[in-house]
Formats: structure tokens, C-alpha cells, sequence
């Protein structure tokens, strides 16, 4: 049999000079520079004895089991949000019920949880979201609740480990927007200079069997900054950038049916601050 190779060689030869041809055009390829060398980076002081602490300490693991929390055949879907965050408040008094305990507040609304009209409005608690974070084929619970009276929100993950409800990711900070992305959990929180944000991410991990810290940015959120006008007494203020609320993805499945007179919420609880981006678990916190 012949070779069909001299002819396909000859059809390449071809259409390359036709590329080339082309590539002088108006309007066609340009190239871009040469390729910046790669430059590996260089290690300072050799001979420094590694730490074997940390200077702080650091919860990378919170793990805990909620007592007196069940739910038909283990579904974590029929867990009321509500009554989780007041097992919560009753495990850690000093944060939530003693004399100087800092959210008091949070406590207190709790009783507005499941009310209807402006009451149920102060329900600290926001709707909760589904996903497997932990891989096991079942839905984790997200849960959100803000720490009144601080500007603060609590982000919590619970999953059912036999009977036993148990938090796997514990964060208290003050909020812009929670995401999910796969297996981890994303919070953005506001940074001390403008036009920057922090962006902090948990994975889970198998072994601890909890959502560990993995990854904290510092990044530019493309703001402007604040200018001030030109005569001195007066300042310009500037205008609040919209966030886009896009749908949620269908893997990401929001709580049951809301009840009336309280807009969001979801078995008691309020949607304080609505949802975020199709990973998005909460919107910009609320106050």
C-alpha cells in the first residue's frame, strides 16, 4: 500500500503558509512578547531553627455534639435551625446568657423566633442551607445567625454522625457574603483598607473530620476609594456599589416553605440577609 504521508505533508506546507499569509492581515494574530523566565524562589536564612508551635493559639478544629438534637431517620432536613442555636446558647452561657456575656441580644430575639409581622423579623437566625460538604453522599446543614449586638454573624456546619448532631465548622466574624464551593466553605470579610476584602476558606478533612482552615486572601475587591470634595466643608459620599443576587445552584437547596410575616424565613428563622451568588449561602449581612 502507498504512503499517503508525502501528500498530507505537502496539504500542512500548505495551509501553515496561508496562516502565515493571514497573520499579516488587518485584524489578525500579534504576538504578545516573549515568555517571562520562571524564577524559583530563593530560601532566606538556611540555617534558622523551624518553629514547632505556634506563636498564637488557633481553633482548627471545632468540633462539637449538639445535645438534644434528633431528627426523623437522621434527615438533617428536618432539623429545626432554631432550636440548634438555642442548644447553642445553653452549651456556651458565658457567651450568650451570664451578666457580661457579648451577645446577649442574640439570646434575647431568639424568642421572636417563629413570630409573624415585624416581631419575627428580629429572629436572629437566617434560613438554612443543604449540601454535602463532608462527602458522604448527605446533606450538611449551613447555618447562619447574627451575634447582636455586635455587627457580627455566626456561620456554623452541622452533619449527623450516627444519631448524634454534631458542628463541624465553627466562625464568628463580621460578614460580607458566606459561599460554598464544592467542599469548603468561603467567607469574605471587610478588610481595614478600602477596596480590599479577606477572603478565608475551610475544607473538610477526612481525618479531622471537621472543616479545617485552608486558605486566607487579601484581596482587591476593584472599589474605588473614598474622595472628598474640594472645599473643606463639605465631603463627598460615595455611592454604594450593588451586589448582583444571581439564583442559587440546584446542588445548593435552600430551607422549607416560609412562613407568613416573616420574608425569608424558614422554621423560625429570618433570612437577615437573603442569598448570594450561585454558590452563595448569605447575602451582605444585615446592620
Amino acid at each position: 500500500m502507498r504512503s499517503r504521508r508525502p501528500a498530507l505533508v505537502t496539504a500542512l506546507v500548505a495551509l501553515l503558509l496561508g496562516t502565515a499569509a493571514a497573520c499579516g492581515d488587518a485584524g489578525g494574530l500579534e504576538s504578545a512578547g516573549g515568555t517571562p523566565t520562571a524564577i524559583s524562589p530563593a530560601r532566606l536564612w538556611p540555617t534558622l531553627r523551624p518553629a514547632a508551635s505556634p506563636a498564637w493559639p488557633y481553633d482548627e478544629v471545632q468540633i462539637e455534639t449538639v445535645k438534644g438534637i434528633t431528627a426523623p431517620g437522621n434527615d438533617i432536613h428536618k432539623v429545626d435551625p432554631v432550636a440548634v442555636v438555642r442548644a447553642e446558647v445553653a452549651a456556651h452561657p458565658a457567651d450568650y446568657t451570664a451578666a457580661k456575656a457579648p451577645y446577649r441580644e442574640a439570646a434575647t430575639r431568639l424568642a421572636d423566633c417563629g413570630k409573624t409581622g415585624d416581631a419575627g423579623r428580629r429572629c436572629p437566625v437566617m434560613k438554612p442551607y443543604f449540601r454535602d460538604l463532608t462527602g458522604d453522599g448527605r446533606d450538611d446543614m449551613t447555618l447562619g445567625f447574627r451575634l447582636y449586638p455586635t455587627n457580627q454573624t455566626a456561620v456554623r456546619v452541622y452533619t449527623f454522625e450516627g444519631s448524634k448532631l454534631v458542628q463541624v465548622f465553627a466562625n464568628d466574624d463580621a460578614v460580607i457574603g458566606v459561599e460554598l464551593a464544592g467542599r469548603a466553605v468561603i467567607i469574605r470579610s471587610p478588610a481595614g483598607i478600602a477596596g480590599y476584602e479577606y477572603r478565608t476558606t475551610w475544607s473538610w478533612d477526612a481525618d479531622q473530620r471537621a472543616m479545617v482552615f485552608s486558605r486566607d486572601e487579601f484581596l482587591r475587591t476593584g472599589r474605588r476609594k473614598p474622595t472628598r470634595a474640594h472645599t473643606p466643608a463639605a465631603t463627598a459620599t460615595p455611592s454604594p456599589v450593588p451586589r448582583p443576587t444571581p439564583t442559587p445552584t440546584p446542588d445548593l437547596t435552600p430551607s422549607g416553605p416560609t412562613p407568613p410575616g416573616a420574608p425569608g424565613a424558614s422554621a423560625g428563622a429570618s433570612d437577615a440577609s437573603g442569598a448570594s451568588g450561585a454558590s452563595g449561602v448569605f447575602a451582605e449581612s444585615a446592620g
